[in-house]
C-alpha cells in the first residue's frame, strides 16, 4: 500500500464517491483511481466502497475504519512536510488563511501587515469563503487557520479558541430620527426597510432571534454578504442598516453614514480562530495567532493544541 492509494481513496469520499471528479481533482485517469482503490482493498482484504457495477455506491462499515486511519496518516503526511519546511527554511514559506470578506476587509489588515513586517520572507495566501467554507478548507488543510464567527465551533476536528467580541451597529444616514434616540428599541426597527447580512454571515441569526422573541418580523429588504455592500443601499435610501462596528471603523466625523451601537438588542458576538486538530503549526503561524488577540499567546495555542479541555471563553 501507497500513500496515493490513500489519497484517491480520501479523495473520492470528498468527491462524493464521483471517480470522474476525483480523477480530475488529482490531475490522473479515472481507471488509474479504480485500480489503486481496488488494488488497496486487496491488500486489506475489506472493501472500503460498496459498489454497483463499476460506481461506488457508499462507505462500507470497515471502510469508515480504513478512511480514519487513512485520515490520521495523511495529516501526519502533512505536518512531517510542515517540519521539514520549517528547519529548513526557518521564518519563511506560505501562511494561508481562510476567512470570511467582513474579516478580511476590517479586521485582518492590521496583522496581515505587522506580519509582513516580522516574517518578510513569508508569503500570505488569503482564502475567502463563507463560514462553512472556511471550516473546510481548515479541515482539508487547505489553510493553516481559519477566522470567522460562524460554524467554526461545530466541528469536532477543529480546535477553536475565541478571537475578539463584537456587535452590530444600525447605519443611519446623518441626521436620520433614529440617531436623535437615546436608545433604540426593536419596536422602532420593526416597521422600516433594514438591510443586512445573509443569515449565515455576521451574526444575523442572532438579528433574527432577537425580533422573533418580540414575535416581530423584521422587514428585510435587501441581504449581503459584504458591509461595503450594505452601506451602499443605505447610502442609496433603500433603507437602514445592520452591520459588524468594525465595518463603521473607517467612517469619520464627517462621513455622511453613522453608527448606533445595538448590542443591548441583538446581544454580543464572538469571532473565533481554527486550526485542525492534531496539525503542526510553524513558528510564524503561532506568531500571527499573536497578533490577532493579545488573549491568543502561543502557550495557550498549544494547550488547546494538545487536547486541554479547558473552555476558552472572552
Amino acid at each position: 500500500m501507497n500513500l496515493h492509494q490513500f489519497r484517491f481513496v480520501q479523495e473520492a469520499v470528498r468527491r462524493d464517491l464521483n471517480l470522474t471528479e476525483t480523477a480530475k481533482a488529482l490531475f490522473t485517469s479515472q481507471p488509474g483511481v479504480s485500480k489503486a482503490i481496488l488494488e488497496l482493498e486487496g491488500e486489506l482484504g475489506v472493501d472500503i466502497f460498496a459498489r454497483h457495477g463499476k460506481r461506488l455506491r457508499r462507505v462500507t462499515e470497515p471502510g469508515r475504519e480504513v478512511l480514519k486511519a487513512i485520515e490520521v496518516i495523511m495529516r501526519e503526511v502533512g505536518n512531517l512536510k510542515r517540519i521539514g519546511e520549517e528547519f529548513s527554511k526557518q521564518d519563511a514559506g506560505t501562511l494561508s488563511i481562510a476567512t470570511t470578506h467582513s474579516q478580511a476587509r476590517y479586521f485582518l489588515p492590521v496583522p496581515i501587515a505587522q506580519m509582513r513586517k516580522r516574517f518578510p520572507k513569508v508569503n500570505i495566501s488569503l482564502h475567502q469563503g463563507t463560514p462553512e467554507q472556511v471550516a473546510k478548507m481548515v479541515y482539508e488543510e487547505v489553510a493553516d487557520f481559519g477566522l470567522a464567527t460562524e460554524s467554526l465551533d461545530d466541528y469536532a476536528d477543529l480546535v477553536t479558541l475565541p478571537c475578539y467580541a463584537w456587535q452590530h451597529v444600525l447605519v443611519l444616514p446623518a441626521g436620520h430620527p433614529l440617531s436623535l434616540l437615546d436608545r433604540v428599541s426593536i419596536e422602532d426597527l420593526a416597521p422600516l426597510p433594514l438591510i443586512s447580512y445573509h443569515p449565515s454571515f455576521s451574526g444575523r441569526k442572532k438579528i433574527d432571534a432577537a425580533f422573533a422573541t418580540r414575535k416581530l418580523v423584521p422587514n428585510i429588504v435587501l441581504e449581503a454578504i459584504d458591509a461595503d455592500v450594505i452601506k451602499t443601499y443605505v447610502r442609496l435610501g433603500l433603507g437602514i442598516g445592520i452591520v459588524a462596528e468594525i465595518a463603521m471603523r473607517e467612517e469619520g466625523a464627517g462621513s455622511d453614514l453613522v453608527a448606533r451601537p445595538v448590542g443591548h438588542l441583538f446581544g454580543q458576538n464572538v469571532a473565533r480562530i481554527a486550526f485542525k486538530r492534531g496539525a503542526y503549526l510553524r513558528n510564524f503561524v503561532y506568531a500571527f495567532a499573536e497578533m490577532t488577540s493579545d488573549r491568543l499567546t502561543r502557550p495557550l495555542v498549544e494547550r488547546a493544541m494538545a487536547g486541554d479541555a479547558h473552555d476558552y471563553q472572552l
